[in-house]
């Protein structure tokens, strides 16, 4: 800009509270004042503006530049040989404070275009601050703001000149979503404002939320035109919510203004959290909204030490600024008192002790936004330094020509702010990013009421973007937390509690993705994770447990001789070997009796040895499959069966045989012999063997997990191999039964001597009902039953041969040994 070109200021000025000359000026902008009015001239001027009310916090600002300017001015190291000097100025409504950013740009200037300014200290709002930004960046001045934190600010390419020194919300914002996800605050509500910092801010905030699957239950937009009509539904929804869990992201004072408002409605047991602007403000808690904030939680600007301020401002008089009627009116307003003669109030002496009241300016107990305050000044100091540095002739950081004091301009002071990189005395430290935003750095405080009734603002954690992913987010150890409501524990905030393992989360389009509905796992799946998409098919040997969050192993089932029935079965097998072996050492003491000997004793020891073997394989079908037993329990069974039978067969010849032989002429039985009879069991139970040997080499039986059956339980049994070879070793067990039951139902109406014919039929009868009845009831039986069954007919057909054919011969010769002799058989024969 040329410096001839003129520039002519429109409108009212007047606007400057505290003002200090010096070599270099830092200007500044605070709403000291909070009300924008406008005095009416009768239509013979333009009306005037004027601001009414106060902002002690404000004027705690102004006052802070104020004492970092003669901070710096004392140090003999920074800005060497130059002074520091400050216009602060006063300003209400957004219109109002960039007509007053204006002004202190020109100065009392109306005609010439030259800033008077270096840099421009403020606001404290993130629109107001958007406006000035305005107003500076096309005429590239710095300007610096200690609480403007709306993200929407970060823009270069729209706000170039603009510098913070508090974090932006975009940090703020990811911090509340990392302490709603470490407290599991999957649900919550948003009170917001209709202005720029807070409407940006829920925006972000929303769009977060979302990323981590927490998820907005309402927003409730606020502002001070909400009549008491329009508040009932407001305050209803709040109340009514589901979620426990209430953001309240707005400024200072509508947040004063929104509390004021509910403190009658008695909202109580919700968990409140706060955005930095008002966390720290215990002057909101009154009598009732104490209930209401008791356990409040929120991300608050780090506390810090600035040696000297407190005093400063404590001892701060109107002396000390005679010209300004501001400061004379808010000493008014402090103390209740006043500098004009009055009959109603008390007079103001001046000399009044800031440390006998208590607000907003007077708390000096922490300085949190006061420190964005101290660092904004020194930015500007130590930019100006860097820029008056010179070296051969250049500027060691440009490395352009040299300048000095009276050379310095803002584009200069703005090219030098954006290389800034320096450490307070109080050990803060300043830089900036390629946005222009500073590092961020948050305490988490949680408001804790005292037994007296006064608040305290503990720190219990930290936000600091400095740290690594991961560790950003902290709580301190050992820390006492108050929670909402007065509650002792966490408060539970979700619209629908996780899905246990054991259940599959589904999403319901209907509903935001935190209210998803949980389903019960299908039958033979699991999930074994919280809030698991699916459910996972258990390998086939397991199976799930009850709460189908664990697969397990499936429970093998065999016959046992542990269990009731194994057990039950083999005793009757052991029954039946004991009394096979009881009826051989029987026969074998009575060997020479006729009715041993009348009845083919070489034949019948070695049915009494083949019926031991059937009662012994019973044995092999129970316990664990193997692969021996597999191939034993078959093949034993099957040959001791064929020679079982084979010895009936040949018993039952030998009385047909017999009999033909008492027919005059007839010589069959030398056909017959024990040599033939012998053979003849050889024969067929070779055929036998040799059918087992074909099985068991082509296609043997083999241990088997049968999964098919149940669903939650493994089979174990013996898988067949062959059919084939199964189905020809019952087929010749059946040929052979049913061709000794013929023999010996032809032979059945022989001679009382010859009748253990009877005895044969009755005992081949039984046989084949067992094994018939044995086919269905096998087919249709599942697991070990059909084991079960199979032993069964074993037993069964095993203990009807030998009751059938020894009981008879055991009861005359144990019982009625007069009956055992061949006087008496022959007797028989003859009374025939």
């Amino acid at each position: 800009m040329s410096e001839n070109q003129t520039c002519n200021f429109i409108g009212q000025k007047g606007f400057m509270e505290f003002s200090k000359e010096g070599d270099l000026i830092i200007g500044g902008v605070f709403s000291i004042t909070s009300t924008r009015k406008l005095k009416d001239n009768g239509y013979q001027a333009l009306p005037n503006e004027y601001c009414t009310g106060w902002h002690a916090r404000e004027l705690k600002f102004a006052r802070t530049v104020i004492f970092t300017v003669e901070e710096i001015n004392r140090d003999t190291e920074l800005l060497p040989g130059v002074s520091l000097g400050y216009r602060l100025f006063n300003g209400c409504g957004s219109e109002n404070l960039v007509h007053v950013a204006a002004e202190a740009v020109n100065g009392d200037d109306s005609k010439g275009c030259r800033s008077h300014i270096q840099a421009l200290l403020g606001h404290s709002s993130s629109g107001v601050s958007e406006g000035i930004n305005s107003i500076l960046s096309p005429l590239s001045i710095p300007q610096v703001s200690h609480l403007a934190t709306c993200a929407c600010l970060s823009d270069r390419r729209r706000y170039p000149s603009f510098f913070r020194t508090v974090p932006s919300d975009h940090f703020q914002i990811i911090g509340i979503v990392q302490l709603m996800k470490y407290f599991d605050w999957r649900w919550f509500g948003i009170i917001y404002a209709n202005s720029l910092y807070s409407e940006q801010g829920t925006a972000q905030l929303i769009k977060e939320a979302k990323k981590e699957g927490i998820c907005v239950e309402y927003t409730l937009p606020y502002s001070w035109r909400l009549n008491e009509r329009q508040m009932s539904p407001f305050v209803k929804t709040i109340r009514e919510s589901s979620s426990n869990v209430v953001l309240l992201f707005m400024s200072l004072s509508l947040t004063r203004s929104l509390l004021s408002r509910i403190e009658k409605h008695n909202i109580t047991g919700k968990q409140w959290l706060g955005s930095e602007s008002w966390i720290t403000q215990v002057d909101l808690a009154s009598v009732k909204i104490k209930n209401i904030l008791q356990g409040a939680m929120g991300f608050a600007l780090p506390q810090s030490s600035i040696p000297g301020l407190a005093e400063f401002l404590l001892n701060f008089k109107p002396a000390d600024e005679p010209e300004s009627a501001m400061v004379k009116a808010i000493w008014e307003m402090f103390f209740d008192c006043t500098f004009s003669s009055s009959n109603i109030s008390t007079m103001c002496t001046g000399t009044e002790d800031l440390r006998t009241i208590s607000n907003g300016y007077t708390d000096v107990t922490q300085f949190r936004a006061e420190n964005n305050v101290y660092k904004a000044v020194y930015l500007v100091a130590y930019a100006l330094h860097a820029l008056l540095q010179c070296k051969n002739g250049s500027n060691p950081t440009t490395g352009k020509p040299c300048v000095n004091k009276n050379e310095v301009e803002p584009k200069l002071v703005l090219e030098h702010i954006k290389y800034v990189n320096f450490t307070t005395e109080n050990g803060a430290k300043v830089f900036f990013d390629e946005n222009g935003d500073s590092v961020a750095q948050y305490e988490l405080v949680n408001w804790q009421m005292k037994e007296d009734g006064s608040v305290d603002i503990v720190n219990i954690g930290q936000y600091d973007t400095a740290f690594p992913e991961g560790e950003k987010f902290k709580l301190k150890k050992n820390t006492t937390i108050v929670w909402g409501g007065n509650k002792n524990k966490v408060v539970r905030s979700v619209c629908r509690e996780p899905c246990p393992p054991g259940t599959r989360k589904v999403m319901n389009k209907l509903k935001p993705v935190c209210c998803f509905d949980c389903f019960e796992c299908p039958e033979g799946t699991i999930s074994n994770e919280t809030n698991s998409p699916d459910c996972l098919i258990c390998p086939p040997e397991f199976w799930p447990n009850e709460n189908k969050d664990k697969c397990l192993p499936k429970l093998t089932e065999y016959l046992s001789y542990k269990e009731i029935m194994g057990a039950l079965l083999t005793g009757f097998g052991c029954v039946g070997v004991f009394l096979s072996l009881l009826t051989s050492v029987i026969f074998l003491t009575h060997k020479e009796t006729p009715i041993v000997r009348a009845n083919n004793s070489e034949l019948s020891f070695l049915l009494l040895f083949s019926l031991t073997l059937c009662f012994l394989c019973s044995l092999t079908f129970i316990g664990q499959p193997s692969e021996w037993s597999c191939m034993l329990r078959h093949t034993a069974f099957g040959i001791s069966f064929v020679l079982s039978i084979s010895c009936v067969m040949g018993k039952t010849i030998v009385v047909l045989m017999a009999f033909r032989a008492t027919l005059p002429g007839s010589n069959m039985m030398k056909w017959f012999v024990p040599a033939q009879q012998r053979l003849s069991v050889l024969s067929f139970t070779l055929i036998q063997v040799i059918i087992c040997i074909l099985w068991l080499t082509i296609n043997p039986p083999f241990p088997f997990k049968n999964m098919n059956h149940y669903k939650d339980k493994i089979i174990f049994e013996c898988a067949l191999g062959s059919p084939v070879g199964f189905c020809a070793v019952l087929g010749y067990i059946g040929l052979l039964a049913m061709l000794c039951f013929l023999l010996a139902f032809f032979a059945r109406k022989l001679p009382d001597n010859f009748n253990e014919a009877k005895f044969i039929t009755f005992s081949m009868l039984i046989f084949c009902a067992v094994w018939i009845t044995f086919i269905p009831a096998y087919v249709s039986s599942p697991g070990k039953f059909a084991v079960a069954v199979e032993i069964f007919a074993i037993l069964a057909s095993s203990y009807g041969l030998l009751f059938c054919i020894f009981a008879p011969k055991c009861f005359i010769i144990v019982l009625k040994p007069e009956l055992n002799t061949k006087k008496h058989l022959m007797g028989k024969t003859e009374s025939n």
